[in-house]
């Protein structure tokens, strides 16, 4: 009796071995791939709700350090809460103030220079190398013109939109505030709230890696701050060694963009060396360009490697990638928090996959203020606060 080989179905064997880790590589990727597209549609469309609480949750990392100080020094949880927060906004508020008055009034000087500016170039078009005729500058001019009031209408309505904007900013910024005040009163009893989701058996893993990711996020805001203030001064003496003008207000730029990883001092700097090369000169603005080239060099490879360590060591294309992805999924402040989220998260997963924290106590991890009494205590478990066995 003879059997047909077309009535037999093909096993595993029968199916090449490139073949089906391929299959296995490709279907895999493909779920990693969508999960991360319908995360990225998510927070996009709650970004609104979510850039607010991440905001909120970097101020608590930057202002718990102060709240734990001041529990130490036996303050209330909630009076330390108040005094941080009332203590941080006039800070704030001053240096915002300080900030935009010094801008306002160097912006005349700034204008009257950019004017003189302008008539230098039209100067040299017409009597340089060019030898443009003032009747092609003067249709120049009305070309540009001329395309300002056909495009008039869309400007209003641009103007209309940043109105709006702004409105939605106020009440992003008072859930910033809202939120910021929970989570440095009810943190730790917050983060016991959310773990309870977690089953029991990895519960004490899950604690331990998030407490490293806060360790981690603090220690990121720390260092961050440090180096935008190292990167502020070092760019705002330069300007006020070569009388640029709006040297404050540049150097509160570079400040706050030194918190968007290798592009925001480069930006900030290239502003600063612009208004430098309008204001003062060619000789002026080279002379600005070393200055910040060398300011970026010293945070590259002096301030982030010692500052930041290896708690929340990153990889540059890393650093690239994420700045890039939160810029395309929430815009400017998606840049900004995207790389301390990350490496938040990249400090949860290396404590997730290490076996030295399997053996670690919640409570022996380092954070940035005392723990808890209560149920949170060593030696106590964590859903009944009876004392453990030994």
């Amino acid at each position: 009796m003879s059997i047909d080989r077309g009535d037999i179905p093909p096993t595993r064997d029968s199916v090449p071995l490139g073949l089906r880790v391929s299959a296995a590589l490709g279907w895999r990727f493909l779920v990693v791939v969508a999960s991360l597209y319908v995360i990225g549609v998510i927070f996009g469309r709650l970004a609104s709700l979510v850039v607010p609480l991440a905001i909120a949750l970097l101020l608590a990392a930057l202002l718990a350090p102060a709240v734990g100080f001041l529990m130490r020094h036996r303050f209330p949880r909630g009076v330390a809460t108040v005094v941080v927060l009332i203590g941080g906004l006039a800070v704030l508020g001053g240096l915002l103030t300080f900030v935009v008055m010094t801008f306002v009034n160097g912006l005349p000087d700034l204008a009257a220079q950019l004017a003189r500016s302008i008539d230098a170039v039209s100067g040299w078009l017409v009597n340089g190398p060019l030898q443009l005729s003032e009747s092609q500058l003067r249709d120049f001019v009305d070309r540009i013109v001329k395309t300002l009031q056909d495009n008039q209408s869309g400007i209003t309505s641009s103007a209309i939109t940043t109105a709006a904007t702004v409105g939605e900013t106020l009440v992003e910024m008072l859930l910033v505030l809202f939120a910021l005040a929970f989570f440095l009163y009810d943190g730790p009893k917050i983060w016991q709230f959310l773990i309870r989701v977690v089953p029991g058996g990895p519960r004490r893993r899950v604690d331990v890696a998030g407490r490293r990711s806060l360790a981690a996020l603090v220690s990121y805001v720390r260092a961050t701050g440090a180096v935008a203030v190292v990167d502020a001064l070092g760019i705002g003496i330069g300007l006020a060694v070569l009388r640029v003008p709006l040297a404050v207000p540049l150097a509160a730029l570079v400040f706050i963009g030194a918190f968007v990883p290798i592009f925001g001092a480069v930006v900030a700097g290239g502003v600063a060396v612009l208004i430098a090369l309008v204001a003062n000169g060619p000789v002026t603005a080279a002379i600005l360009l070393i200055i910040v080239i060398a300011v970026n060099q010293l945070e590259s490879h002096v301030l982030q490697p010692f500052l930041l360590g290896r708690a929340v060591k990153l990889h540059p294309l890393a650093v690239v990638l994420a700045i890039a992805s939160g810029l395309l999924v929430a815009g400017i402040a998606g840049a900004l928090l995207a790389v301390p989220l990350l490496a938040a998260l990249n400090s949860a997963i290396r404590s997730l996959l290490s076996e030295a924290d399997e053996h670690v106590a919640p409570a022996d991890v380092r954070t940035s203020e005392p723990e808890e009494s209560g149920p949170d205590e060593p030696g106590l478990d964590r859903e009944s606060g009876e004392p453990l066995p030994g």
